[in-house]
């Protein structure tokens, strides 16, 4: 096939400010983890499918399975719908307390 380009689970973007590798990235309608860590205007990596480790709102334990979102203005993944992008769904059900949760990326948008 002549116009296949590449699989598209990872995807090349410019970093528009200081990007630090593992970090959660909003860009259009898409989300994905950073792979490695830029500055802005270099060409970086940018994960949109797989199962990570993410910086979760404190208190929340969604369920395994349970669809979460990024909260861009937080940093973190959040239960809460309301002006968040859809990333995913929970693998492990994470404690009250635990800093991380683990999520599957959809990688759909």
């Amino acid at each position: 096939m002549k116009n296949f380009i590449q699989p598209g689970d990872v995807v090349d973007i410019v970093a528009a400010g200081t990007l630090a590798a593992g970090a959660g990235l909003v860009v259009g309608t898409m989300f994905g983890v950073v792979m490695e860590a830029a500055v802005n205007g270099q060409r970086v990596a940018l994960a949109l499918t797989g199962v990570f480790d993410l910086p979760k709102t404190a208190g929340q334990t969604p369920a395994v399975g349970a669809a979460v979102y990024w909260d861009a203005g937080a940093g973190n993944v959040t239960t809460s719908s309301a002006g968040n992008t859809k990333i995913g769904v929970a693998l492990l059900l994470p404690g009250a307390g635990d800093p991380t949760i683990r999520v599957r990326l959809n990688g759909a948008f």
